[in-house]
């Protein structure tokens, strides 16, 4: 368990039975056991009973040693973690438990649920792009995945360019969405000067309006979500985004997994009355079903034909609903032996790779049937395909020991003994910051 500084409100306590309490945590780090078990204590401290976490990338789904070679981060940062322990059934999550991908991911696993799905059982992965129901929550989500092999920038650029057309496509609403990397210029709607004092290495960044993500923005002005979670800056930080129509969307971002750091946060979310389970997203489902041809898995980018009918598939996959009930999520399957502390490196894949140096997911499979869809993940094969294992540095990575963290690391040290058993609660105080409180608040 670790020290945590934990925001909630003064309405922290479930106020409505038609309400989700779901707990956001910023990245992860793989340290999956230190987060449950921070939430339980807090649950135990405040009599009640969380129905959600969200994790907002750096989550690390490691599952063997193959895996965290595949880690996109330097050697020297590579652990194990203990996600591993919930892949294998060792331990089971406490939690219902959703992700985003963020920087440092074992881009071989989430690609094979690049539709989204079970990482392990009770943990869902959103995909590379996704909109998923929780108990009446609509939430929404990308992994903008950065290019790790200089030679795929550009196909990497395309998947993104094509992940975020799908996401502009959505009508309904979304409660939430979540991303790893904040949107760019939403600190121009919250305390940007306390942030610059916190990180004044971003400065520069600030100035030219280049802190963050373009592509998320566009998302956030386009969905206009009523939350947006975000993590990646190792800084709590708290926004308010009005737009034209009178809507607004609370925007917070948290720290990572560390004692003493602002890494969680627990709010009340209006939601139906049950069950608190995932379902797939009649509307996504719809637009995963028109764009799904056109995924583009070489270097050349998608194109699109002017006449795709969305609300054609909507009304396929409404009757694929309704007739056969097929909203749940197909079942978790595993692909690769967990991690054995006691053997390792004698874990290997449980179905081969196919042509395309992957792993089929019978999940993403099961989706794609149902959808009646061609399984196209493979690519064309050849030099012209996407290298999804290979991995450089990243120019525009913030590095792992900045000094900030380093510093931060060194301050914690001393109080290691004490972190692996306490949890520090803070007061019930009106601070800025937290994201539970009323809009005149965010000012």
């Amino acid at each position: 368990m670790l020290t945590a500084t934990i925001g909630y409100s003064q309405k922290f306590a479930r106020t409505d039975c038609e309400a989700s309490l779901i707990a956001v945590e910023g990245c992860a780090h793989g340290d999956l056991e230190n987060i449950y078990a921070t939430l339980q204590h807090l649950e135990l401290v405040q009599n009640t009973k969380i129905d959600l976490l969200i994790c907002c990338g750096d989550f690390q789904a490691i599952r063997n040693e193959h895996d965290m070679e595949c880690l996109a981060c330097p050697a020297k940062y590579r652990e194990i973690g203990s996600f591993w322990k919930y892949y294998s059934g060792i331990e089971k999550a406490p939690y219902p438990t959703i992700f985003v991908g963020g920087n440092h991911e074992a881009s071989n696993y989430l690609w094979e649920l690049y539709y989204g799905g079970w990482a392990a059982p009770d943990i869902y992965f959103m995909g590379f792009a996704g909109v998923i129901n929780f108990g009446g929550v609509r939430i929404g989500g990308h992994y903008e995945r950065a290019p790790y092999n200089e030679s795929d920038m550009r196909s990497i650029y395309h998947i993104r360019e094509y992940d975020v057309n799908k996401l502009l496509q959505v009508k309904d609403t979304v409660d939430i969405f979540i991303s790893h990397d904040w949107p760019c210029g939403v600190v121009n709607f919250g305390d940007k000067q306390g942030l610059l004092r916190r990180k004044a290495y971003f400065q520069q960044e600030v100035e030219q309006n280049n802190l963050g993500s373009k592509p998320a923005m566009q998302i956030l002005q386009k969905l206009k979500p009523s939350y947006w979670f975000s993590a990646h800056l190792h800084t709590k930080f708290a926004a308010l985004v009005h737009h034209q129509d009178g809507s607004a969307t609370k925007f917070l971002a948290l720290d990572k997994c560390l004692p003493g750091r602002d890494f969680l946060q627990v709010l009340e979310v209006p939601s139906g009355d049950g069950p608190f389970e995932f379902k797939l997203d009649e509307e996504w489902l719809a637009i995963t079903r028109a764009y799904h041809p056109f995924l583009p898995l070489t270097r050349r980018p998608a194109v699109y034909p002017q006449d795709i009918s969305l609300e054609s598939h909507r009304l396929w996959v409404k009757e694929l609903l309704s007739v056969h009930g097929k909203d749940s999520l197909p079942e978790f399957a595993t692909t690769a032996e967990p991690y054995n502390p006691t053997q390792g490196g004698n874990e290997r894949h449980l179905h081969a790779l196919n042509r395309a140096g992957h792993t089929r997911n019978q999940q993403t499979e099961a989706l794609i049937e149902a959808l009646e869809l061609e399984y196209t993940f493979d690519g064309p094969g050849g030099g012209d395909t996407i290298n999804q294992y290979s991995t450089v540095a990243d120019p525009d990575e913030i590095p792992l020991d900045d000094e900030e963290d380093i510093d931060a690391q060194v301050e914690n040290d001393d109080e290691a003994e004490a972190a692996a058993t306490a949890v520090i609660l803070p007061e019930h105080v009106n601070d800025p910051n937290e994201i539970c409180l009323s809009e005149s608040d965010f000012v």
